[in-house]
């Protein structure tokens, strides 16, 4: 039998060749030992893994293996399979995986799918190795795409007030993303919010949960991680439009699926909403997720401090939050004042009112408003315009 091994060094290679030999010096012909990659890709990922992790990180890591490994690998025998089978595969995904060919790429996969490929298969073949059904990880020793650094887009002011201005009229619509403008929530998380999360009396929001649909059934799950359960303080505008909302709400959803208000607004129907009210309003063909960074970018230039940032975005680091979704631009730097409550305010010279409403904000009670003045939100007495919204983690 022949068997390959390798290392970029000779002081890597040596402990895997001699681990290699003592392998098959007491190797067995075990109906295990006959386990296809694919068979045990399968295996590993229902037995070992998906228990857990989310349902939608398994369901990624399923169309992982069965469109893009299994094709490739997945009837080789697992003990046969060698480091430059693997190699091989990544490069072919890396120049023709993408199964949808697409408009600038055409059908090459992008690094970030080959690393992600490469990092769930390499977990999979240590949990081989611990099984004994190799002795050594294949993944070692090949190289993956680097991961450049992705430049995200983020609406400038005149492209939001163009957006807002658009959508003005659109009674389904208008209300969510002037919301998640404002917010920066995920759209799982905000497709998911209940009247039960919002505290009108204290301007708050308690995001605790996120939707997607599966086989045309909502399916209700925790956030992402245990900070992005959080309790965010809403600017006034968001807490006038929700109290408004409220009123003539007919289900415990904020959001509801506009065809069926019993049930919560699909996550991907906002996504293609959004693409198409881009594309009416001349904008950028952006992603719904640059609607967070755009939140997060126009937040870091007008001065919200890191760690609140962090707090409000639901992310355990504020370096992270920093690294990931702030990008500075020159006209965000020459006209940086305040806070990211007044940028949209400044935009129309006033306090938007949504919908054209004009009645009284909801009544604060006095704790309420001392947090709001603390947080610097009012330009002046006369003149309430939106106030930073912060986040506060609720643990448990």
């Amino acid at each position: 039998m022949y068997k390959s091994v390798f290392g970029k060094t000779q002081k890597e290679l040596m402990p895997r060749l001699t681990k290699l030999k003592e392998y098959y010096a007491g190797m067995d012909t075990t109906e295990e030992s006959r386990m296809t990659l694919g068979e045990w890709l399968t295996k590993w990922l229902e037995e070992y893994k998906a228990p857990m992790i989310r349902e939608s990180t398994a369901a990624r890591y399923r169309h992982m293996i069965n469109n893009h490994i299994i094709p490739n690998l997945g009837s080789k025998i697992i003990t046969q399979v060698a480091t430059q089978d693997i190699q091989k595969m990544y490069n072919k995904l890396k120049r023709s995986g993408r199964m949808e060919k697409h408009k600038v790429h055409g059908h090459e996969l992008s690094n970030s799918m080959v690393r992600a490929i490469h990092m769930m298969l390499h977990e999979a073949l240590d949990g081989a190795v611990r099984e004994g059904l190799i002795p050594v990880n294949p993944t070692e020793g090949t190289t993956i795409p680097k991961l450049g650094r992705q430049e995200k887009t983020v609406l400038l002011q005149s492209q939001i007030e163009t957006f807002l201005t658009h959508i003005e009229g659109d009674e389904v619509w208008y209300d969510f993303f002037y919301t998640d403008l404002m917010t920066g929530m995920r759209r799982g998380e905000i497709c998911g919010l209940k009247w039960t999360d919002f505290d009108a009396k204290h301007g708050k929001l308690h995001v605790q949960r996120t939707i997607r649909y599966q086989h045309g059934q909502p399916v209700i799950g925790e956030t992402k991680t245990s900070e992005g359960n959080r309790v965010i303080l809403l600017p006034r505008s968001v807490c006038n439009l929700l109290c408004e909302r409220q009123k003539t709400a007919l289900t415990e959803w904020i959001f509801p699926k506009p065809t069926y208000p019993e049930l919560p607004l699909d996550p991907g129907t906002a996504y293609a909403q959004l693409k198409r009210l881009l594309k009416e309003a001349g904008l950028p063909d952006i992603r719904f997720h640059d609607l967070r960074h755009t939140f997060a970018t126009h937040a870091a230039s007008n001065g919200v401090d890191p760690k609140t940032l962090a707090g409000i975005l639901g992310h355990t680091k504020a370096s992270f939050t920093l690294d990931t979704y702030t990008h500075v631009t020159t006209d965000m730097q020459r006209n940086a004042s305040g806070i990211v409550g007044n940028y949209i305010t400044d935009i129309f010279g006033k306090e938007l009112k949504p919908w054209g409403r004009s009645e009284a904000p909801p009544v604060a009670d006095e704790a309420t408003e001392k947090e709001w003045q603390q947080q610097g939100e009012f330009r002046s007495e006369s003149e309430k315009g939106d106030y930073v919204a912060t986040g506060k983690t609720t643990k448990g």
